[in-house]
């Protein structure tokens, strides 16, 4: 590619293993960044890896563990300043239905409720806690965080999903508001239905073609990455394709 425009930036994927944070993450490498990324399935993450090199010609760094491990992601963020000393960018796609997927309230198990929590609200702010340092030694710090709609018109049967992915999308904003006089910006991304797991998970007789394929959203995460651009707080992927964020690419 002779178009790169984030060459030499540093880009964290959490979630990479599959879907949404695995094309991102290849649409990051495509654009130039190194790509760390992590998941929960390391062959997931390793077919990643032989994507961006097949792309590239560069490997990404891999951390495969489970955003429950709230030490893991504590040690990440050390990790990460030891080899790098900064990061540039960093996409939150990991979440969860859980593995009751869709039910009602008060039907959910409690264990599992706890899971979900844990991986779609808590690691967020654990994230925010182990990464701000990083984000504050970049040069125009960039975070685009994955929500849903659910998360601002809660459904029946989306409750235990829909919570906590409002809670984290509201963490994220303050978060935001906090950091307005720094060089950091926060990018809400809403992607819409999109060809995934979890769509499959939570809507089985559908069928998926009808949907876009997370690969489509792969030049808006770029385009939100720049460190020339000052990201909107929150985005529509649905609104960009259809509009005229279209044509800020060409």
């Amino acid at each position: 590619m002779t178009d790169l425009p984030l060459k030499d930036r540093i880009a964290l994927v959490v979630g990479a293993s599959r879907g949404i944070g695995y094309e991102s993450a290849l649409a990051l490498a495509q654009a130039g960044a190194h790509v760390i990324a992590t998941g929960r399935t390391e062959g997931g993450l390793e077919e990643l890896d032989d994507a961006i090199f097949a792309a590239t010609g560069r490997h990404a760094t891999l951390i495969p563990f489970d955003l429950v491990d709230g030490g893991a992601i504590d040690r990440l963020g050390g990790a990460i300043y030891e080899r790098f000393g900064r990061l540039d960018i960093w996409v939150q796609a990991a979440a969860t239905l859980g593995a009751e997927g869709l039910s009602p309230v008060s039907h959910a198990d409690p264990r599992q409720f706890a899971k979900v929590e844990r991986t779609n609200f808590t690691a967020v702010y654990r994230l925010i806690r182990s990464l701000e340092p990083l984000l504050r030694a970049s040069d125009a710090g960039r975070v685009i965080h994955l929500t849903t709609s659910v998360a601002t018109t809660p459904r029946a049967f989306w409750g235990v999903y829909a919570a906590t992915k409002a809670g984290a999308e509201t963490l994220m904003r303050c978060w935001a508001d906090e950091l307005e006089s720094l060089k950091i910006r926060v990018a809400v991304l809403d992607p819409g239905r999109m060809r995934t797991q979890m769509r499959a998970q939570a809507y089985p007789g559908e069928d998926p073609e009808q949907n876009p394929h997370p690969s489509e959203i792969g030049p808006l995460i770029v385009e939100l990455a720049r460190p020339d651009r000052e990201p909107p707080l929150k985005v529509s992927f649905r609104e960009w394709k259809d509009g005229p964020g279209a044509a800020a690419l060409v």
